[in-house]
């Protein structure tokens, strides 16, 4: 027993903080369930939001100065207008008004369900050049009931009052004519003031459904 109690405190700091050597597989018996315990490389799920016919999804609370990034994911987001396209905005004055100031580049991916064609293309429509628009995520989506947008948007440092809002995206959608698209593209919002509310929402029409998790990462 004393050995195993010396092992036990030299993996133990003065602090009583218990070193990564320490902890094994083994260490731990019986655990049923862990309370806030943060996600991987220091990801921490901040908040979420679930559309029922909203107009909108906005964030206005939380993005600060805690993290350097935030990382939004969007999960089902399903259009209620054909043809609609999914976006995002950011607000300098925790959402009174979004309309930062953006120039952005986006690639697209395309593959038929059948198999019929395939390309790597740059998108014209969605890239954006000085422009206080929405930044779009897809375009053209499906409405089908068994048709969403899914993906992830990175937000660096929207707290900074030097540097410019740098965000890269990853979307993947089905259209009516059963393409997956793929939308990749990145950006800035060209403002030197803190960013602080960000809001997502369809070109026409509400988002009938899906959720958005905000995560900061340290």
């Amino acid at each position: 027993m004393g050995a195993i109690t010396r092992a036990a405190a030299n993996n133990i700091t003065t602090g009583g903080v218990i070193l990564p050597a320490g902890i094994n597989d083994a260490s731990v018996a019986s655990v049923t369930a862990l309370a806030q315990v943060s996600a991987g490389d220091g990801i921490t799920l901040i908040s979420s939001q679930t559309a029922s016919s909203s107009a909108s999804l906005s964030f206005t609370t939380g993005i600060d100065s805690t993290y350097r990034t935030y990382l939004f994911k969007f999960i089902n987001m399903h259009a209620s207008v054909l043809a609609s396209n999914f976006g995002f905005n950011l607000s300098t004055d925790g959402g009174s008004n979004y309309n930062v100031t953006k120039t952005s580049s986006a690639l697209r991916s395309v593959h038929a369900e059948n198999d019929s064609a395939a390309s790597l293309s740059y998108i014209q429509g969605q890239h954006l050049q000085q422009s206080t628009s929405d930044q779009l995520l897809s375009n053209s989506a499906s409405i089908e009931s068994d048709a969403s947008i899914s993906g992830y948007l990175y937000l660096f440092q929207p707290s900074s009052t030097t540097y410019v809002k740098h965000y890269i995206a990853n979307t993947n959608f089905m259209t009516d004519s059963l393409y997956s698209y793929q939308t990749m593209l990145s950006g800035y919002g060209n403002t030197t003031s803190a960013c602080n509310a960000i809001r997502f929402q369809m070109s026409s029409g509400n988002i009938d459904a899906g959720t958005i998790h905000m995560y900061g990462i340290a």
